[in-house]
């Protein structure tokens, strides 16, 4: 392996990491909106103070299920791939 190629899989820290800075992003998002809808700050707060944690062990799930796919395979399976024959 070269210095410019990075291994196949992730480590626990990274994906957490991945997660949360995504979450931040998306809660802000979600706070936005649950404010313009009910204009209280104090209903968005309490929305986004349980989405936030919630999402975030999701995604977390959602990234170490995908390290179980070996890479490639997805690839084989797509049924609009045109077969070599």
């Amino acid at each position: 392996m070269s210095e410019t190629q990075q291994p196949a899989v992730e480590s626990h820290l990274r994906s957490i990491i991945k997660g949360l800075t995504w979450r931040v992003i998306a809660s802000a998002a979600i706070f936005i909106i649950t404010y313009l809808y009910f204009g209280e700050v104090k209903a968005a707060a309490a929305i986004t103070s349980i989405e936030f944690p919630v999402k975030l062990f999701i995604y977390y799930l959602h990234e170490r299920a995908w390290l179980l796919v070996p890479r490639g395979k997805i690839r084989n399976l797509n049924p609009f791939k045109k077969s070599k024959k």
